[in-house]
């Protein structure tokens, strides 16, 4: 048998290609949601305020992928109108971008379900309490 550090590799890849593809099939990216969520005062954003690509890259460094372009995603969501650009290099998310991002989470429980497809919730919580377990136990945060 694998060890954990292999099957959790795979499970991450095939996790992420999962969603990334039925993202696209909606018509959009993981990194722009991502963009969405991080300008909007309603998610993840502490205050509202526009935020320039870099502090965006910085904020979502736990997360970004080596092949994420944030300046190629935010380019594509200014040319659809969900974001703006000060003369600061800011970014802002509009009223339709805001738009945009509540009808993308709109997406996320199908997604999900598909997912945990038949897998019981005692098991996936069983499973994640151990994988943050062997986080700990090797020294990594498991927060």
């Amino acid at each position: 048998a694998q060890p954990a550090a292999y099957w959790t590799g795979v499970a991450c890849e095939a996790l992420i290609a999962f969603t990334r593809a039925r993202q696209a099939e909606f018509g959009f990216t993981q990194p722009q949601f991502w963009l969405l969520r991080n300008l909007s005062k309603t998610d993840l954003s502490p205050d509202g305020h526009g935020m320039t690509v870099s502090e965006l890259r910085q904020a979502m460094s736990s997360y970004l992928r080596a092949e994420d372009d944030l300046d190629a995603e935010a380019e594509v969501l200014l040319e659809r109108g969900w974001l703006t650009r000060d003369g600061e290099e800011r970014l802002w998310i509009t009223e339709g971008g805001e738009a945009a991002r509540v009808s993308l989470k709109r997406h996320a429980p199908a997604i999900r379900a598909r997912i945990h497809k038949d897998i019981d919730d005692a098991d996936y919580v069983t499973t994640l309490k151990v994988l943050r377990q062997m986080i700990r136990n090797t020294g990594g945060s498991a927060r």
